[in-house]
């Protein structure tokens, strides 16, 4: 009894496990169906053709094998959208862009009725055989993927396919630099084959030159698009010879930045160096404080021209020349300000040596007047002696106390000796030295003021035509 009563209270969990169970796949069953349907009727909405198409096309399909694959190579059309292009680099030598490549071929296996083309999920395209197309001298690129990959699959009744991407690459770019700012760039877009040689593939641009679109548009921070234009050619590599497609575009930058940001305040530099022309030449603070400030200024701008130019010896850049045309020309105010004021303390000091000359020189003259006058009053009284003993003397009277009063001793006076020749002689040469040296200076600057006078009008005049040169060359040549 026992035992058929466990039985009996056993058995209704059990009962209702199994229905659960049961009650769980049959949901499960009816939910597929349900998705299946709903699939199902979306499709026959979008249209009947395209279940049977799609299966029909990828039936026996091969993407590993190329179109046309014994029957000659498959030609690839391109073209260009570019959309930006954001950033070019000196230092890097680069720039980057962000385009559309569009690629159409025909695959004769993708022919199918109808006169309506079939648009592609993009992660379709890993069912087909695509194009191994890539970029020469990218350096860095990549696909969009926001929100999905930024793909386009559309297929043409009679076999022809579209194949569309959003790129964004860093190619480089060789630039020319020694005009700076006043250069123009031709950088380029190179399209190849990877892979397949021009036996397999050949390229072509859909619409030649005008196969890129979008530079017209295009807005640049430092430059402007003057031209461009497409090519064909052929890649030669030890593997053989690889299809290429080359896009041109020239830049010019834009100088009036530099023009601004450089250009002006190196000359107007220059100009405040010339202010110390007008200033004394015994104010020497203020002529220094006014040379070392230009130069030091001049080389702070200098410095600061070079941060965004690569640091490469081989370009002496446009500007680079000008900046070293306006730090001489400031240097040189402050070296004429010491070669003036050198030539002040000489002027002083020739004026001085000239003037102790000139009083030993009345020294001389006034000895030789006195020297004259006493050897004429000696010799007026020994002609008086000399009569006085023609005359006759008192007896008693000696001869020896008829003396000149000058000469104490009672001797006959002697003449005064002249000054020496050999002295003379050389007085004489270097009076005529320093006239030889004198002619030999620089100019003969009589008066150093007279060289401020001359380099406000030098330096501005030199200035200008250096400055007409340096556009000239670098605008027209």
């Amino acid at each position: 009894m026992a035992d058929k009563l466990h039985l009996v209270v056993s058995s209704p969990p059990a009962a209702m496990a199994l229905s659960v169970s049961g009650g769980m796949v049959f949901a499960i069953l009816l939910i597929s169906r349900l998705l299946e349907n709903s699939m199902l009727n979306a499709e026959v909405k979008e249209g009947e053709i395209l279940p049977p198409t799609i299966h029909r096309l990828m039936k026996g399909y091969n993407k590993y094998l190329r179109p046309f694959f014994d029957n000659g190579p498959v030609t690839v059309g391109m073209s260009l959208d570019i959309a930006s292009i954001d950033t070019i680099s000196e230092i890097n030598m680069d720039y980057t862009a962000t385009i559309f490549l569009r690629q159409r071929w025909t695959d004769e296996r993708l022919v199918f009725e109808g006169n309506k083309s079939l648009s592609l999920d993009g992660r379709l395209v890993e069912l087909l055989w695509v194009p191994d197309t890539f970029i020469v001298d990218s350096k860095k690129s990549f696909l969009h993927d926001i929100t999905v990959e930024n793909r386009l699959i559309r297929i043409f009744p009679n076999g022809t396919v579209l194949y569309a991407l959003r790129i964004t690459t860093t190619v480089a770019c060789n630039m020319d630099l020694t005009k700076y700012p006043m250069d123009k760039q031709t950088c380029t877009l190179q399209l190849e084959s990877w892979g397949y040689n021009i036996n397999d593939v050949m390229f072509y641009w859909t619409r030649g030159n005008e196969s890129v679109s979008g530079l017209d548009t295009l807005q640049l921070a430092q430059y402007t698009v003057e031209d461009h234009y497409t090519s064909v050619s052929e890649a030669v590599y030890e593997t053989g010879n690889y299809p290429k497609l080359v896009f041109h575009f020239e830049l010019r930058r834009s100088i009036l930045y530099f023009i601004l940001e450089t250009y002006v305040p190196s000359s107007l530099l220059v100009v405040l160096s010339w202010v110390s022309f007008w200033i004394s030449l015994s104010s020497v603070p203020a002529r220094i404080c006014i040379g070392v400030t230009t130069v030091l200024t001049m080389t702070t701008l200098m410095m600061g021209a070079r941060t965004s130019l690569p640091n490469a010896n081989c370009f002496i850049k446009a500007i680079d020349v000008y900046l070293g045309i306006c730090f001489s020309f400031i240097f040189g105010a402050l070296i004429e300000y010491a070669v003036a004021h050198f030539c002040s303390l000489t002027h002083l000091d020739t004026h001085l040596i000239m003037y102790g000359h000139h009083m030993h020189d009345l020294d001389d003259e006034m000895n030789g007047i006195i020297t004259t006058i006493t050897n004429h009053n000696r010799a007026k009284r020994r002609k008086d002696a000399a009569a006085a003993v023609v005359a006759g003397t008192p007896p008693g009277t000696s001869l020896e106390l008829i003396v000149s009063p000058s000469s104490p001793s009672g001797s006959e006076p002697q003449p005064e000796a002249s000054p020496p020749k050999r002295t003379h002689w050389c007085l004489t040469a270097l009076a005529t030295v320093r006239k030889v040296l004198n002619k030999l200076y620089c100019c003969r600057i009589e008066n150093p003021h007279h060289i401020d006078n001359y380099s406000r009008v030098t330096f501005p005049l030199s200035f200008v035509m250096v400055n007409l040169l340096y556009w000239t060359y670098y605008l027209y040549f």
